[in-house]
């Protein structure tokens, strides 16, 4: 009798990224700007010091008090991880036992989900309404009416671009003592809401944090849980060792010293948001009662921007028409997402959608 596949991995499919290196690549939030000379030498001079023949540092201690002076966080609370889908994994299959509820918000990042049942959890979810907003006392209901023993939510959110402020969203973590609140702000370093420095203030809390937005470091694979001091010896006693390599460690050193240099990067990539958006709102405008309507979802706090039109077959359309025309974007049911490129790109995008809608 011939070995078979359990129930859950019948159901799952390698993960595919739906374009190709010659297109361009306004589909995966990464950021459209190469690395800085400055900081392709710093990186270069971390990597020389590297000993190939030994471990990596199971603790990711010089990498994680780079993220610490960056962001004014205690290294003791940061837990380094293989991007942040890999801590997800680890929270997912350390915090939790199989059957336990974990509550999840929709839309939000698909990579919950998979993780979620693949640790074979049992899936709550908080459908938001058609403004894409969390009410917090309706989510704080839901986990408690359900018996919720975790909630993981992005902060800003993926696909939508919109966020939770903080005030709302500690009072919503309080209200929930006996629930683990993971909060991914991948896309924070966008927006001024973060809760990473009040950590220590919650019980309950674990920020997560990634290389791979804002910092234009996609290609290393790193990313970091910030929690109290409880939460990160409990995340490094379930974490497997070596998980970060070296190479990725010495890199984000030679990235994280260069303060000045990634924020000049991120205020090109709020300029390039804000032209995309404000080309995007006269074409809404414009477009308003033609079959081709469609709606902005006002202030992005992200490195990308969300549409989404009143006829939802639009979405598949557009997608393969820019896929066609060498432009890859993220297409979802109920939206569309694009990346914030460079000039030249948003430019094309922009005379491509024009046409679309012609």
């Amino acid at each position: 009798m011939a070995y078979t596949l359990n129930k859950k991995l019948k159901n799952f499919a390698p993960y595919e990224a739906r374009r190709g290196r010659k297109a361009v690549l306004m589909d995966a939030n990464e950021s459209f700007l190469p690395v800085h000379p400055e900081i392709k030498k710093s990186i270069i001079s971390q990597i020389r010091k590297v000993e190939f023949n030994r471990y990596p540092d199971p603790m990711a201690k010089k990498c994680c008090k780079a993220f610490g002076d960056y962001y004014g966080v205690d290294p003791a609370l940061i837990t380094a991880g293989n991007g942040s889908d890999e801590l997800v994994s680890i929270i997912l299959d350390g915090f939790f036992s199989g059957g336990d509820k974990l509550l999840l918000t929709a839309p939000d990042s698909l990579m919950y989900g998979l993780r979620a049942e693949i640790s074979e959890l049992e899936i709550v979810r908080y459908q938001k309404g058609e403004d894409y907003k969390v009410i917090p006392d309706d989510l704080v209901s839901l986990a408690k009416s359900e018996g919720c023993k975790g909630l993981i939510m992005s902060n800003p959110c993926d696909p939508t671009s919109q966020g939770l402020r903080k005030m709302p969203l500690r009072s919503l973590i309080k209200a929930l003592p006996d629930t683990l609140v993971v909060v991914d702000e991948a896309y924070m370093d966008f927006w001024n809401q973060s809760l990473i420095n009040e950590v220590s203030d919650f019980d309950n809390l674990i920020v997560l944090r990634t290389a791979s937005k804002a910092l234009g470091s996609a290609s290393i694979r790193l990313g970091f849980a910030i929690a109290n001091k409880k939460l990160t010896k409990a995340l490094n006693s379930v974490k497997l060792p070596y998980n970060v390599s070296a190479l990725t460690q010495a890199a984000s050193v030679g990235v994280l010293k260069h303060k000045d240099l990634l924020q000049n990067a991120q205020l090109d990539i709020l300029a390039g948001r804000g032209y995309l958006s404000g080309a995007l709102l006269k074409l809404e405008a414009q477009w308003r009662d033609t079959p081709n309507a469609f709606h902005l979802i006002p202030e992005s706090k992200t490195n990308f921007v969300a549409l989404r039109f009143a006829d939802k077959s639009k979405h598949a359309e557009v997608y393969e028409y820019m896929k066609k025309n060498g432009i890859a974007i993220c297409c979802f049911p109920e939206l569309i997402r694009v990346t914030v490129g460079a000039n030249d790109e948003n430019q094309l995008f922009l005379s491509l959608f024009t046409a679309f809608g012609a």
